[in-house]
Order: structure tokens, then C-alpha cells, then sequence
């Protein structure tokens, strides 16, 4: 069992270099597996104590005006209790003055994996510099363009992007070792007191406070909103961005097919597996929500009877499916109801001999042939990953002039491989299966101002937007609670923020959701 949510948590996460391939955006291989270590990483011993910041000021156009800011990589020293350094983590913030005389709020902003550097939400989503590689097909070849971003959040709020522990270019330090940090409840700490340092030193203790957190990084902001709150630091609201909370419902059992069910919905429509006679698509709004209806009522029920669904039962349910999914009837009974993202990564445009991708289900690929069982790739990873890789290290390193004698890990995947601790001390007591739901539910009890905002893109195979509805609302808040939380949706992938009229939408929300809790 553990094996397989091990699985489950590594097909949460970003491409890596060439020595460790895996996919784009900030979900790992589910076959992702340690490397065999070595006796010492002198990557890890250039990592220094001492706290380095490298400010420089910069400008972007922005929407008829000069936007003008300060751009810091810099480090930040995490120490254990006892005062000992124990890791380097790195970071970049985005900081301008306040124009209006009130205090600036600052943004946290970090990806999952685990094991996933911030690269992507760093380069692709609201920094005022952004990667080119918006369109749902293989990027240009280098050199890569990085321009100004129309819709950066800096405008908004300072930003800090944190990378976690053994990625990107943070680091242990000391006597602590990687697996110091390989763990749900470690890497919360880890980034807790990542936090907080950068609160002291920068003096913004009394801030407002936001953390943005995409993929597992929706975990680690969940169960890190209680961590924080217990140790003075009080946020005024949190993004989840491809949200999973609890690992019991993404990919295990029948809760997770009806999770992604309306996902499949979204695909067929996209790919033009669902017209009418006249070669017509539905409205994609109110076909969802007829998928939706079907998820939770007459599908959840039939998966729920298990063997005592009746053959008339079973076939309805499958003809039911078939309209909303554009797969057969015959191989969804083949399939006892249950169709796994991969197999349906294959299935639906099999005819077509394409595949179509995980993190953004728009993107088009092949396989070696047309008969396997499941897609053999992610079309999306080899379209973007280069791009993203090349243009940070780009930017970095020439265009900042950054002085860390360290190599940027874009993802630490095969260092973690199955060694990441899934149990969790959540706030209702010890969790073999992580579920940080429970810890963000008492952190919104405790502080009724805490506002939520949920992020899902339509076409995302990897953390389906339905599964994120079925956790969130399942953290039995009162109905005052509860209205603190906004749910929004684009028509796009997993890193929504790289289609432009998503990011143009995803921007405007975000504005509004910061004025709210402000």
C-alpha cells in the first residue's frame, strides 16, 4: 500500500535536467526512483551558511505604466531549535513601494512534487518576467523568450518564491541530511521556518500575508496554514492552485473515479468527442455540470453497489458514461466502470492514434503504437521543460548575475524516490495517509477572516477539478466559514496561469480574492 500512494504522491510533480527526466510542471513520474547516493554531493557542500541577498532594481511596461521593483535571489538559513543551521533555502522576491502609503502585502508562492523546484510558478505564472511557451503544442527551439508579464501580481503584492529543500538551489546544511526533509511534516517545518526567517530579516512581521501553492504544494499550504498560525503567523488568505488535499481520494478507489470523471467530460469536448448531429459542441458550462450530476449521483451509487449492480444497471450506467466521456460502452463494462486517467490518456483519440496529455490534457502526442493499454508518456513534458529550464538558468545566472557556486535543480525526484514519509500529525491526531484538509478546516475555525481561493483548470488529469470540490467541501465548516471560500475555473491544464486568457482571468480573480481578504 504504501508502495502505491508513494506512486501517487511522485506523479504529483516538474521536469528535471537531463541526468533526471520526469514531466512538466510539478508532478513527478509515478516510476520516479532513488539514485543510487554517493558518498558525498559537493553540490551540497557549496551550499553556504551565510545568508546571501543580491538585490537589483528592474522595470517592466505594465498595462501603459512603468512598473519599477526590486528583484533579491537570495538565501535564507534555517535553523533547528536548538539554533544549529540545518538548511540554505533558497529564494527571489519581488518587492516595490507602496504607492498608496499602506503596507504592501507579501505573497509565498511554491510548487509541489514533492520534490518539485518553484521553477514553473517562478517563471510561468505572476512574476513580472515570464517563459514564452503558452501554446499547447511544442515550444520554439532556444534561444527561449522571456518578456514582461501582462498579468504579473506584483502590482498587487511583493512575491517570494521559496524553492524547497534539495531543489532548485536550497540545500541542507550541517549535520542534516536530505532525508531530513523528505517527509510531509518535515517539509512543512522546513518551509514554516523559511517563512518566518524571511518575515525577520525583512522586517514584514505586519504584512498581510498570502501563500500560493500549486499541486502538492496544496498539501504543503494546507497543512502549513496550521503550522503557521501556531507559531504567531497569521495569513490573510491562501491560493490553492491543482489542488490535492487528501490522498485517500485522488487515485485510490471508486471516490477517485468520480473524481475524474467530469475531467474525462472536459477532454472529450475539447478533443470533439461530444456533438450533436449537426457536428455541434454542447455549451462546455452546462455539459459539465450534467457530468458533474451524473459523478455524484447515479455513478457514485453504481460504483458504490460493487457486485450487486444488476446488469441493466451496469449497462445504463456504461451508455450513460460513453455520452459524457466519448469512450465506448463496451470498454467501459470491459473496464468495470472504472477507467483510469491513463488508460483514458489512450483510449479516447485512439482512433486517431494520439495520446493526449496528464498535466494538460489538451497536448497531443503518439506512442509506439495504438493497441497498449495506457499512454506511455506526457505529451506535455517534452513541449515545455526546455524552455522553462533553460530560460531560468538563463535568467539567473546572466541577466541577475547570481553568485551561488551550485548547480539549479529544477526537480529532485530521483533523490526522493520512495523515501518520502506520507504519514501526517495532522491537527485530529496521527494520519497514515496524508490528508491536510482537516489542519486548513481548523485554521479557518480559528481565524474566520482566513480567506480560501480554489484554482482548477478544466483539462488537468493530474489533480481533477471535481476531486478538488469533493475535498474542500468536505471540510465540514460552518456556513459562515464556508463563505470564505471562492472556487474558480479556466479553460486550460494544470499550470492554468501558461494560457493567456487564463492568466488575463486568473489574474483579475486573484485581485479581487487579495482586495477581499485584505
Amino acid at each position: 500500500m504504501r508502495a502505491f500512494l508513494m506512486a501517487t504522491v511522485l506523479a504529483l510533480g516538474t521536469p528535471a535536467d537531463a541526468a533526471d527526466p520526469a514531466p512538466a510542471g510539478d508532478v513527478p513520474t509515478a516510476d520516479a526512483k532513488a539514485k543510487e547516493p554517493a558518498k558525498s554531493d559537493p553540490d551540497v557542500a557549496k551550499a553556504s551558511v551565510v545568508e546571501l541577498a543580491q538585490p537589483q532594481r528592474r522595470s517592466i511596461p505594465f498595462h501603459g505604466r512603468t512598473l519599477a521593483y526590486t528583484v533579491t535571489p537570495g538565501t535564507l538559513t534555517l535553523r533547528n531549535d536548538d539554533g544549529a543551521p540545518v538548511a540554505s533555502m533558497f529564494y527571489t522576491a519581488y518587492t516595490m513601494p507602496s504607492a498608496s502609503g499602506r503596507t504592501r502585502p507579501v505573497t509565498f508562492l511554491f510548487n509541489g512534487g514533492p520534490g518539485s523546484s518553484t521553477m514553473w510558478l517562478h517563471m510561468g505564472s505572476f512574476g513580472p518576467m515570464k517563459v514564452e511557451a503558452s501554446i499547447p503544442e511544442m515550444a520554439r527551439p532556444a534561444p527561449f523568450r522571456l518578456a514582461a508579464n501582462p498579468d504579473t501580481l506584483l502590482d498587487t503584492s511583493d512575491l517570494v518564491f521559496l524553492d524547497a529543500i534539495t531543489t532548485g538551489l536550497s540545500r541542507p546544511l550541517g549535520e542534516a541530511k536530505p532525508k531530513d526533509f523528505f517527509g510531509v511534516d518535515k517539509d512543512i517545518d522546513a518551509f514554516a521556518r523559511g517563512i518566518q526567517r524571511f518575515l525577520t530579516i525583512n522586517g514584514r512581521w505586519n504584512s498581510p500575508k498570502f501563500v500560493i501553492g500549486e499541486s502538492y504544494g496544496t498539501t504543503r499550504a494546507a497543512g502549513l496554514s496550521h503550522v503557521l498560525a501556531q507559531r504567531g503567523v497569521q495569513l490573510n488568505g491562501i491560493v490553492l492552485v491543482s489542488t490535492v488535499l487528501n490522498f485517500a481520494t485522488i487515485d485510490v478507489g471508486d471516490q477517485a473515479m468520480v473524481g475524474f470523471l467530469p475531467t474525462y467530460a472536459a477532454d472529450a469536448w475539447y478533443h470533439g468527442k461530444i456533438v450533436d448531429a449537426a457536428g455541434a459542441k454542447p455549451d462546455l458550462a452546462a455539459f459539465l455540470g450534467e457530468a458533474r450530476a451524473f459523478a455524484k449521483g447515479p455513478y457514485a451509487s453504481a460504483l458504490q453497489r460493487g457486485n450487486a449492480l444488476g446488469d441493466e444497471e451496469r449497462q445504463s450506467i456504461a451508455t450513460q458514461m460513453a455520452r459524457l466521456t466519448g469512450l465506448s460502452p463496451d470498454y467501459i463494462l470491459r473496464s468495470n466502470l472504472r477507467v483510469t486517467a491513463d488508460r483514458f490518456r489512450k483510449e479516447l483519440l485512439r482512433d486517431r492514434r494520439q495520446i493526449i496529455g496528464r498535466i494538460d490534457s489538451r497536448y497531443l502526442g503518439t506512442d509506439p503504437d495504438a493497441a497498449g493499454e495506457a499512454a506511455s508518456s506526457d505529451p506535455q513534458a517534452s513541449s515545455i521543460s526546455g524552455a522553462f529550464v533553460g530560460a531560468l538558468n538563463d535568467y539567473l545566472y546572466r541577466d541577475l548575475g547570481l553568485k551561488l557556486p551550485l548547480s539549479y535543480r529544477p526537480n529532485n525526484y530521483a533523490g526522493i524516490g520512495e523515501d518520502w514519509e506520507l504519514t501526517h500529525k495532522s491537527v485530529n491526531g496521527p494520519q497514515l495517509v496524508t490528508d491536510t484538509s482537516v489542519d486548513l478546516a481548523q485554521t479557518m475555525r480559528e481565524n474566520p477572516r482566513l480567506k480560501l481561493l480554489v484554482a482548477s483548470g478544466l483539462y488537468d488529469l493530474a489533480t481533477p477539478f471535481f476531486g478538488a470540490e469533493y475535498d474542500v467541501g468536505h471540510m465540514m465548516l460552518e456556513p459562515s466559514v464556508a463563505a470564505n471560500i471562492r472556487y474558480t475555473f479556466y479553460p486550460a491544464g494544470h499550470m492554468m496561469y501558461t494560457d493567456p486568457a487564463s492568466a488575463r482571468q486568473m489574474k483579475a480573480d486573484l485581485a479581487a480574492f487579495y482586495a477581499n481578504a485584505m
